[in-house]
């Protein structure tokens, strides 16, 4: 098997030297704290970080799952709504160990000013203190949430999307998952960017990426060992966990994939589309050549993230019934 890897486009390959620090220590249980404190302190609350747009802004408590803790969630809404719109429920990344919802809010404030939507940016238990079934069953708690609480928030809960990134987008196909088996609140869509959704490191991509780009194969076996400790890559792995391990992905809401070629998620991420078109169902593919992991937000002046944030819009458009 090959391991030689997909390039970079030459335009954004400078950009790494930037990004992935020569220095960087590795994801371990004795550095993920530091790394979780770092992340926090460059992403500013919500509120500040919309400064002045025709937003508000609610930081809230609600339940967690039974016998869990309460869930912070912020939601930013269009000012002066008076009747329903569309909803974004967000899932930030982090493979399953870092990250906060704050890192998410420049993602979402975009899309609430194009598209008139509300979002409910969802924070959840990280591991390895948290485990599977934490992360994904917070993430689903919150869910249930928004959509019984639809008619305060604003929100219309026929139009509802789930989405993330990385973590995020796995935890958000996960979410779909346990909402269509648990017999939960009907998605009109799963965002999937970049998605982490297979722990078994096996795809000719997750082997290509040793060392190199912004996210690299020591990264998600760290990240997976995390989540599923001695379980990672046995037959004991949940498909809520890691949605390639599902057997079935029929009757699941319509799909929206984005990956880069370069990156290690690349082959996972294609593959579960071409399940879900297997099936019958709907999913839209998009693998960006020479884009590395997180390109969107590392690189957003790059001429193929703006491509892809505007081909994004136009499926949110489609799925949620904005018009052109």
């Amino acid at each position: 098997m090959t391991t030689t890897p997909v390039p970079f486009d030459p335009d954004i390959e400078p950009a790494l030297a930037q990004i992935v620090l020569p220095d960087a220590p590795p994801f371990t249980p004795e550095t993920i704290p530091a790394m979780r404190a770092g992340m926090a302190a460059m992403f500013p609350p919500a509120a500040e970080a919309v400064g002045d747009a025709p937003v508000d802004v609610v930081e809230r408590l609600i339940p967690g799952p039974d016998g869990a803790p309460d869930l912070e969630i912020t939601i930013i809404s269009p000012r002066g709504l008076t009747a329903p719109v569309p909803g974004l429920y967000n899932i930030h990344g982090g493979g399953m160990m870092v990250g906060h919802r704050n890192m998410d809010v420049g993602r979402l404030l975009a899309l609430v000013l194009e598209l008139g939507v509300v979002a409910v940016n969802v924070e959840y238990r990280l591991a390895p203190e948290h485990p599977h079934p934490a992360p994904v069953e917070d993430c689903y708690a919150g869910l249930v949430w928004m959509v019984d609480n639809a008619a305060e928030l604003n929100v219309d809960p026929a139009r509802i999307v789930v989405m993330g990134g990385s973590a995020g987008g796995g935890l958000s196909a996960g979410v779909a998952l346990l909402a269509r088996d648990r017999g939960g609140p009907a998605l009109a869509g799963q965002l999937l960017l970049c998605p982490m959704i297979d722990d078994t490191n096996t795809t000719v991509a997750s082997q290509q990426y040793s060392g190199i780009g912004t996210w690299t194969r020591e990264s998600n076996v760290a990240g997976w060992r995390s989540l599923l400790g001695d379980a990672v890559g046995t037959d004991e792995v949940s498909p809520y966990a890691a949605p390639t391990r599902a057997t079935d992905l029929s009757n699941l809401p319509p799909a929206f994939i984005e990956v880069g070629s370069a990156e290690p998620f690349r082959d996972e991420d294609t593959q579960y589309a071409l399940r879900i078109w297997e099936t019958g169902g709907q999913a839209e593919l998009h693998v960006w050549s020479g884009a590395f992991h997180g390109f969107d937000m590392y690189v957003p002046d790059w001429p193929v993230s703006k491509v892809a944030l505007e081909t994004r819009n136009s499926w949110f458009r489609r799925v949620l019934g904005l018009g052109a």
